[in-house]
């Protein structure tokens, strides 16, 4: 008996060594990759307006306003990245309305006796859902009464819970009513009420709104931090006591390192609306909050409030200050990720027995009009009468390729069904759909705003099946559709939506884009949805995380051991029958270039498939081909980092764009149309006209991005005009130049994009 007994503890001795040795390889494996130690904000791309963040254990969650999509609750375990969880509120809810402006408001979990709790507000009055399991099924919303001397519990407020486990909502109403107001067991308001309206009061309103108020304990100090309106400024206030006393609060002054000497350069500018601070074991703190972009890059607003994360430092006095969002790598919490890949939409092949929590509906949705299960492996989505339907998701970056797989049997001009990408106001939509032309002929059609362009389905006879394809190139959509998604036909002339994607008129400007699947006059089953196909060129600017000094919006002036992420590339599953067997990627090199790995989920610790040669291509504006073969078999939905090596000195090489070759369909072209009419090299053209009188185009193309100028000059070298002088996207160009008020004579126009320079005579004829 005695020997059994050694016999057992030495086995659970070693079971103990063996786990403990696998959670040390799997945080190494999740949590010390060279590509998780730091981080490039934002890490929520998309629409994420009004954030809080709360941890619970080992896991952090975040919300925040939804608006008329219904809202998502977020998990991660090391607060970079990120997967969604939850659907707190039913699109079913009869309260819910369906309105750009409407929706949700807010929104904060939390977990408290053993039940999680979701709180928001909907025209103006707080409810809450709850559940006993975070990815479990919610309650139906139960509104709270405000207490008495509350003129209402408003909107965009918070729930504070101190260390007797006492919880509190942190009321914003109006300008000027800040409460902190307790809560009872049942989540309704109960015992003490704490009067803030010193705070912001009228008619001064110092703090103009005073607005989404979050408050967090430290060193048994009360912190008060709220920001001041939409346009940024977000203010701090610490208390040694929970009271409403002015006298008590010391105001702290800015929340975020305004004095950050490169601030004025950051791409994301007055960052406010903040999430309460969490601290970790290793006594540091973090905030997750909302930003969009200045009005000094304001091209990408349609891309909302973006979840961004950020360190926070304590000073000897007790000030608390967030590093301020600038455009450099960022340290990254110490902790693991636990193999949850970045946050962008991925794949759905409907497989599963309810909809996948990344998916939101719009507006008050019964849920008779969506079934997973009415056709198997299918999604059925049937519209709202005369309204769409659809399933849609954050539309955060600037490049991918969507494609879904439809059954659908148009009956009038009027069916329509496919992929879609539209605008917070719901008022500009750029659709890829199946449908019929007014003689019954079936068609794919292409559209944005009066634009609108169709081809013959490419589906013969009786079928109805047909896959499209949406991809965009920063502002460029090029559609295409395909009887087997092998052989793509391309829908019509690739459509510039800049103007959805820029700022918009309405205050609800805020409100982000949105892409997804939609259905209108009859019921459709979708079979698949792909954010970012591998067989479709992946335009390397813009990558979603990064260590490298080559900036966010192009991969040049690469060096030795930096890196570049592209998130959710699907390769190909049972459901999607692709299987990759080599990887090309366009560069360019002056000088002996280098090698490109390409590694699956992380650098270093994840699995290398490639190791890709580039070498001299004779300039670094002559892009060409590389080419090489897998070193491991690929499948599923991968987040995709390209390592680089090469002299420590040099510039080893510039990317355009990568893709993998379908070894089931070996001859998919590579430089096809798919790179939406992307130029694969730059060129400066001659004006039109020329002779000219008085205005004269001129015409330009850039594979790549530049800071592009361009410049004329006399025939003796003066300069006379400068037409262009700007950060430019990759894409043709045109600019006009009018001469009215020059001599008649020889002119010269100059391009010159980083490298590349390009001269060119013109004649002025009078």
């Amino acid at each position: 008996m005695r020997s059994g007994i050694t016999h057992i503890q030495r086995f659970r001795t070693l079971l103990s060594l063996v786990l403990s040795f696998c959670v040390l390889m799997g945080y190494h494996a999740f949590g010390q990759s060279p590509s998780f130690k730091t981080h490039m904000n934002p890490v929520i791309p998309g629409d994420h307006p009004d954030c809080t963040l709360t941890k619970i254990g080992k896991h952090f969650y975040t919300a925040g306003s939804s608006f008329n999509p219904t809202p998502v609750i977020y998990h991660s375990t090391d607060l970079v990245h990120w997967e969604a969880v939850a659907q707190p509120v039913s699109a079913e809810w009869v309260n819910y309305g369906d309105s750009p402006a409407g929706g949700c408001w807010g929104g904060q979990v939390v977990y408290r006796k053993g039940k999680y709790w979701y709180f928001f507000s909907r025209s103006n009055v707080m409810h809450f859902t709850t559940a006993d399991d975070i990815r479990g099924t919610w309650s139906l919303p139960t509104a709270m009464s405000a207490p008495p001397g509350v003129p209402g519990l408003g909107y965009d407020n918070s729930i504070f819970i101190d260390d007797d486990s006492t919880w509190y909502l942190v009321v914003k109403n109006g300008r000027e009513n800040n409460w902190i107001v307790q809560l009872g067991d049942n989540g309704q308001p109960q015992g003490a009420v704490y009067d803030l309206r010193w705070l912001n009061p009228a008619p001064t309103y110092p703090f103009s709104w005073a607005e989404g108020p979050v408050m967090w304990k430290y060193k048994g100090f009360y912190y008060y931090s709220f920001g001041l309106n939409v346009g940024g400024g977000q203010k701090v206030f610490r208390s040694a006591t929970l009271t409403g006393d002015q006298n008590a609060w010391i105001e702290f002054g800015d929340f975020f390192n305004l004095s950050d000497p490169l601030a004025p350069e950051a791409l994301f500018r007055n960052p406010n609306h903040n999430s309460a601070t969490v601290m970790l074991d290793d006594s540091t703190h973090w905030v997750v909050h909302p930003l969009w972009r200045s009005a000094n890059n304001n091209e990408w607003y349609g891309q909302g409030r973006q979840g961004l994360l950020n360190q926070v430092r304590y000073s000897a006095n007790g000030k608390p200050t967030a590093d301020y969002p600038t455009n450099v790598q960022r340290n990254a919490p110490l902790l693991p990720s636990s193999g949850i890949p970045w946050m962008v939409p991925h794949s759905d092949f409907f497989d599963s027995e309810k909809l996948n929590p990344e998916w939101s509906f719009l507006g008050q949705t019964p849920s008779s009009l969506s079934s997973l299960t009415k056709r198997s492996g299918w999604l059925t989505l049937s519209p709202k009468g005369r309204n769409p339907n659809t399933v849609i998701k954050n539309d955060g970056e600037h490049n991918y390729s969507l494609m879904t797989k439809l059954d659908f049997a148009a009956q009038s001009v009027t069916d329509q069904t496919g992929l879609w990408i539209f605008n917070g106001l719901q008022t500009l939509r750029a659709k890829l759909y199946s449908s019929v032309d007014s003689s019954g002929n079936k068609i794919v059609a292409f559209s944005y705003k009066t634009n609108t362009s169709q081809v013959n389905s490419p589906v013969a006879g009786g079928g109805t099946i047909v896959w499209l394809k949406l991809v965009r190139v920063n502002h460029v959509l090029t559609g295409y559709c395909s009887s087997n998604g092998y052989d793509w036909v391309q829908v019509g002339a690739a459509l510039n939506v800049a103007d959805m994607d820029g700022l918009q008129p309405d205050y609800n400007a805020w409100t982000g884009n949105r892409q997804g699947l939609f259905v209108q006059g009859k019921s459709a089953d979708f079979d698949c949805y792909v954010y970012r196909d591998a067989y479709t060129p992946i335009l390397t600017g813009y990558p979603a995380n990064l260590y490298s000094r080559t900036g966010i919006y192009t991969m040049d002036d690469i060096r030795d051991r930096e890196w570049v992420l592209y998130a959710g590339v699907e390769f190909g599953s049972t459901d999607y029958p692709r299987e990759p067997s080599s990887v090309a990627i366009s560069a360019s090199s002056a000088t002996a270039g280098g090698v490109v790995e390409v590694w699956l989920d992380s650098v270093d610790t994840g699995t290398k498939i490639a190791e890709c040669p580039i070498g001299n291509t004779g300039s670094w504006s002559t892009f060409a081909t590389f080419t090489v073969d897998l070193l491991a078999p690929v499948s599923g939905n991968h987040d995709v980092y390209l390592k680089f090596k090469g002299a420590a000195s040099e510039r080893l090489f510039s990317l355009q764009w990568l893709t993998f070759m379908d070894k089931t369909n070996p001859t998919t072209s590579v430089e096809g149309e798919e790179l939406g009419d992307l130029p694969i090299h730059f060129e400066l053209q001659q004006n039109y006209p020329n002779p000219f009188n008085p205005t004269t185009v001129i015409s330009y193309q850039l594979p790549v991005s530049r800071r592009v100028t361009l410049k004329v000059f006399n025939i003796l070298g003066e300069k006379v005009a400068t037409l262009l002088s700007e950060e430019k996207q990759p894409g043709s160009y045109t600019v006009q130049w009018d001469a009215t008020g020059m001599p008649s004579g020889v002119y010269f126009y100059r391009l010159t994009a980083n490298e590349f320079v390009e001269t060119k005579k013109l004649v002025l004829l009078k």
